[in-house]
């Protein structure tokens, strides 16, 4: 891992992540009676709790709705949640300026096309090893692993191991 890298991930304070193929292995399971459920992994929770923890804001910024979720997330530490939101730019930036972070505090972990505004406003867009293409190219680390399958703790694990190092 690079200087640069590891000088951006001791300076974290706010991580912001998607839900779909991120969070969950981007499949829906779809009811008789309409109604979707998502598969979340336990190993990246454990990730997310360790980074409340340690005093990082998390964040979710997702395009669809929380169904169900955000009772998940919120037991998680994960502190601000955004739903059924396609347009994620405004509300990065409304989340930076109320939590005073400055450029170069914030990351962004996602897997497809959508994300990618978020990677381009926080300098710093990680993802899981089944992100599209493009997210891929523009990543600056790339997880081992899956969205839904441990990406997730994968980066919580890069951040606290370099904020421990610091």
């Amino acid at each position: 891992m690079d200087n640069d890298l590891q000088a951006r991930l001791r300076a974290l304070k706010l991580l912001v992540l998607d839900v779909d193929g991120v969070i969950s292995d981007g499949k829906l399971y779809l009811g008789p009676d309409g109604a979707e459920w998502r598969s979340t992994s336990v190993r990246d929770g454990l990730g997310l709790k360790a980074l409340s923890a340690a005093g990082i804001t998390t964040a979710v910024i997702s395009g669809r709705p929380a169904g169900g979720l955000d009772t998940r997330l919120r037991a998680l530490g994960v502190s601000r949640l955004y739903f059924g939101r396609d347009d994620k730019l405004p509300l990065y930036q409304e989340l930076v300026e109320a939590l005073n972070i400055a450029p170069g505090e914030a990351a962004m972990i996602g897997d497809d096309i959508p994300d990618l505004t978020l990677f381009r406003a926080t300098g710093l867009g990680f993802c899981p090893a089944n992100a599209h293409p493009e997210v891929l190219a523009a990543a600056a680390w790339i997880s081992r692993y899956d969205g839904g399958e441990g990406a997730v703790r994968e980066v919580c694990d890069l951040i606290l191991a370099a904020q421990r190092a610091a």
